[in-house]
């Protein structure tokens, strides 16, 4: 019996907390623009908030990762998810920007917390032959629980505009319970406690690493991962508040649109996504993705019968949804023996692009609702030229 087979109980409950967490991640979102509106919160407030989370997420991501390393998966992970559920409920009942903010530092530590403890004892579970069906299970119930959110999101907000955020918060505690009460403590597998050594590069700190970055042979993929991170975070930032202020989508409109477009994007992962980059290679599927999704955002600045506007969103998300993995299989492609190291630098640009882009975002909306969507067309059509260009050096291993 294989390793995944004796521990498949473990993935479960790691797979159903995760499911629970990103379903109370994802049901906030369509609810966002009204929660706003009754703050009498700004466009720019709500970019600053989206990169507060995911500031404190790259900035405590290493450190999790080190303490889970020391006092066990299994206390980061609930101990993470009651820090989770705590962001959410305040959030929820915020009057203040100052609340606001603390709520979204809180869930970036969160989630810097549970992640590379899921992603660790998932790696503890399994062999090397297991690994990737084993993080394929993981990211399915991350995937499953941001399509199913917005949907269940847009009608509990029925109940109340700050009835999400509390769901949300319950469904973390439940998950931390859950964990605390069933879920076993991991122990690596023998065949990784014997692999001690690390290469040189991956033993750099984070601001070494992007410091001589510019040095490896793969650093325009890095400034097109970073580009790329921008122009999509500028253009996911606004969606909510663009729909809402343009068109006057509610919840239910909103979560309509985000979840079909999520399913979309989800059932070609899991089904033609492979023979996609086997066709086509990855460099051509990056570029075709980068060009789709650049013209069909600035289409969304022409469009105004909601089936017009769910078409064209429809084509961005499974547009965004090739993009993001394509892009990730790309960077292994180009990684050989230096998986770890660019793995962490090809996570340190994307975090830098959800930083800066929903920041840039948050005040071109506040300037004018179209800025926010002509500037993530610039920047994804630039970062479209950029594949095309100076193909050896930057895609130098990939398939063309």
């Amino acid at each position: 019996m294989t390793l995944l087979l004796k521990n498949r109980g473990a993935l479960l409950i790691l797979m159903f907390n995760l499911l629970l967490v990103f379903t109370g991640i994802g049901l906030v979102i369509p609810i966002m623009p009204k929660f706003m509106e009754t703050l009498g919160i700004t466009g720019g407030i709500v970019g600053l908030l989206v990169a507060a989370f995911s500031l404190t997420q790259l900035l405590f991501s290493p450190l999790a990762g080190r303490l889970s390393d020391k006092f066990g998966r299994k206390r980061m992970i609930v101990f993470g998810m009651l820090v989770f559920a705590f962001s959410e409920a305040l959030f929820g009942v915020a009057e203040s920007s100052v609340l606001l903010f603390v709520s979204r530092l809180l869930g970036g530590i969160s989630a810097a917390m549970i992640m590379p403890a899921v992603m660790a004892y998932a790696a503890d579970i399994t062999t090397k032959e297991e690994r990737a069906s084993g993080m394929g299970f993981i990211n399915a119930a991350i995937t499953t629980g941001f399509i199913i959110g917005p949907g269940i999101g847009g009608y509990i907000a029925e109940f109340g505009i700050r009835a999400p955020f509390y769901a949300a918060g319950a469904a973390g505690v439940l998950a931390a319970v859950i964990n605390l009460i069933i879920l076993p403590e991991s122990k690596p597998v023998q065949e990784e406690l014997a692999e001690t050594s690390v290469p040189g590069k991956e033993k750099r700190g984070f601001v070494t690493q992007l410091r001589y970055s510019y040095r490896e042979p793969y650093f325009l993929a890095l400034i097109i991962v970073f580009v790329m991170s921008f122009g999509l975070a500028n253009f996911e930032t606004v969606f909510g508040l663009f729909v809402d202020h343009k068109f006057g989508y509610g919840p239910k409109d909103i979560a309509f649109i985000i979840t079909f477009g999520s399913i979309a994007g989800a059932v070609v992962q899991v089904t033609i996504f492979s023979w996609i980059l086997r066709t086509f290679g990855e460099r051509r599927v990056i570029s075709v993705c980068l060009l789709f999704a650049g013209l069909f955002i600035v289409l969304t600045l022409f469009v105004h019968q909601f089936w017009m506007v769910f078409a064209v969103t429809f084509i961005i998300f499974l547009a965004i949804d090739i993009l993001r993995p394509a892009i990730s299989t790309q960077m292994s492609m180009v990684a050989k023996d230096q998986q770890g190291y660019v793995a962490g630098l090809n996570s340190a640009f994307t975090s830098l692009g959800n930083i800066a882009g929903p920041i840039i975002a948050g005040f071109l909306f506040d300037a004018n609702i179209n800025y926010p969507y002509t500037l993530a067309c610039v920047v994804l059509l630039l970062c479209f030229a950029l594949t095309l260009s100076d193909r050896k050096r930057s895609l130098q291993g990939a398939r063309t």
